[in-house]
């Protein structure tokens, strides 16, 4: 079968962006209204340059809000996000904000930085916030640097940021942690659901979802498919003369064997017992027959052994067509008449019956 994303790695990756997005929404807005609230207090308090200063910041979070609105895109909305809470901070730094409790907001910064980002980006971005304070703090002369905060307070801020910093890190990569393992314990049990322990090729309940999904297809652009219900001759005889772990190992080397017949875009799945269903999506009945014939000749020249001896293994198989049936359940039941056909006819063979191929080398002409 061909790789492809698990769909629940999908929907978790879904999920997770629709939950980021709407937190970014809810701490927008709780943003703004802070900023409205604390604009309008500096306003009062006659700080007119601090109040207008922090209402410009309520125009950028909404034209963030707005642009992701419009977009859809949430890597540049949390991006604009983290550039607009930075530069705010920065602000707060080098002003004071009132009686110099601007720093105090920085506290915010951590747990949101991590939570948006990946642990190294976070850091890094961090790290450069401790530069800008640090140089705040050390130089208080600079152009636009208004604040001067005394030692006391330096190091009771710088600690109790690295405390912060450090355990908001340890926290995010627990989470991140966990959900890995989440994922990768649910993507397990999603492949085990879809897939024959025995074999490793899609089981029934897998095999009738993709019939289903073909047929839709069919239905909707006119695209034929084909199928070759396939079953081992003889198979319990396998069983009884040389014991179940020589089946077990004729059903495995057969499912490697397919795999190097059938192409990538082909399903192949184990439907019961010993018998097995191939699903060839854009294949007419000719190409089907070419290519179960191909498969009938390759396992009756393989040499099948278990603990050195030699295992009789031969294979039958019923094709059929979509064109040749209004219905799945009518495809299937025409498939499995054409195996019951072939059985009769002495095993060893295709039905409807196709010559075997003259070079068995040349590839399936496509459709």
């Amino acid at each position: 079968m061909p790789n492809s994303p698990s769909s629940g790695q999908l929907a978790a990756g879904e999920r997770e962006d629709a939950q980021v997005s709407r937190l970014l929404t809810w701490l927008s807005a709780t943003a703004i209204a802070f900023l409205v609230g604390i604009g309008t207090k500096a306003w009062f308090a006659g700080h007119t340059t601090h109040a207008w200063v922090l209402w410009s910041f309520i125009g950028l979070i909404a034209l963030n809000m707005l642009y992701f609105a419009s977009t859809g895109n949430l890597a540049r909305q949390k991006a604009g996000m983290i550039i607009i809470v930075g530069l705010l901070f920065t602000y707060l730094i080098a002003s004071g904000g009132e009686n110099n409790t601007g720093p105090l907001w920085f506290y915010v910064f951590p747990p949101l930085l991590f939570y948006l980002t990946d642990l190294k980006t976070g850091t890094a971005v961090l790290l450069f916030c401790y530069l800008i304070a640090v140089v705040v703090f050390q130089f208080p002369g600079l152009p636009l640097v208004s604040a001067e905060y005394s030692m006391d307070f330096k190091i009771r801020f710088f600690a109790a940021l690295t405390f912060e910093s450090i355990f908001c890190f340890v926290l995010e990569a627990s989470r991140l942690k966990a959900r890995n393992e989440l994922l990768a314990l649910a993507e397990a049990h999603e492949h085990a659901a879809r897939t024959d322990e025995l074999t490793g090729l899609a089981n029934r309940r897998e095999m009738q979802n993709r019939l289903t999904m073909e047929f839709s297809r069919y239905q909707r652009s006119g695209h034929h498919f084909s199928i070759a219900l396939i079953d081992l001759d003889l198979f319990k005889q396998i069983n009884d003369q040389f014991g179940h772990d020589a089946g077990d190992d004729v059903l495995r080397e057969f499912a490697a064997l397919m795999r190097t017949v059938i192409r990538q875009t082909d399903v192949a799945a184990r439907w019961g017992g010993e018998e097995f269903l191939v699903l060839l999506p854009d294949t007419s009945l000719l190409q089907a027959l070419t290519l179960a014939e191909r498969l009938r000749s390759q396992v009756a020249r393989h040499p099948f052994r278990f603990r050195d001896q030699s295992l009789p293994v031969t294979i039958s198989a019923g094709v059929c067509s979509i064109a040749k049936a209004p219905s799945l359940d009518d495809l299937l039941k025409q498939a499995d008449l054409n195996l019951y056909n072939a059985k009769e006819s002495g095993r060893n063979r295709i039905a409807p019956r196709v010559r075997s191929q003259e070079n068995e080398s040349s590839p399936i002409p496509s459709p």
